[in-house]
């Protein structure tokens, strides 16, 4: 089967660099995949989670925290705001996240930004469902 190379980047390290068949991102308009040979694009990623590896079999995942994907001679690249594969999300600190999200949109006081407590909210769910599908 052709493969594509895949980089996931964040401002503080390289997360994937992986020869792989399949990707699937989440888009700001819906999840889109890209096989090898994908035409050239570039487009604005959500929180969510990212596939990849090999079309049939077990792919591996990634908590993404937004970003950019660009996908150029058959290189496909995502810039994002954070990455965490499965393997490496700590699940007690994403739980003790949560429920400090939790604590504050519960207490609606003038002063907690509710925007930035949902997003740090979806953030901290969505790598509690990264890291439970890792176990499974």
């Amino acid at each position: 089967m052709a493969v594509l190379t895949c980089e996931v980047l964040t401002p503080e390290r390289t997360v994937v660099q992986a020869e792989v068949e399949y990707v699937l991102l989440p888009g700001v308009d819906g999840q889109f995949g890209v096989l090898a040979n994908h035409q050239p694009l570039m487009a604005a990623l959500d929180i969510g989670v990212v596939e990849f590896g090999p079309l049939q079999g077990k792919r591996r995942k990634l908590a993404l925290g937004g970003g950019f994907v660009e996908m150029h001679d058959n290189k496909l690249t995502v810039m994002a705001r954070t990455a965490e594969l499965a393997e490496e999300i700590d699940v007690l600190r994403a739980r003790q996240a949560k429920r400090r999200a939790e604590e504050r949109l519960q207490a609606r006081q003038a002063d907690v930004d509710v925007a930035r407590a949902q997003v740090s909210l979806q953030k901290a769910l969505l790598r509690l469902r990264v890291a439970n599908d890792a176990e499974k």
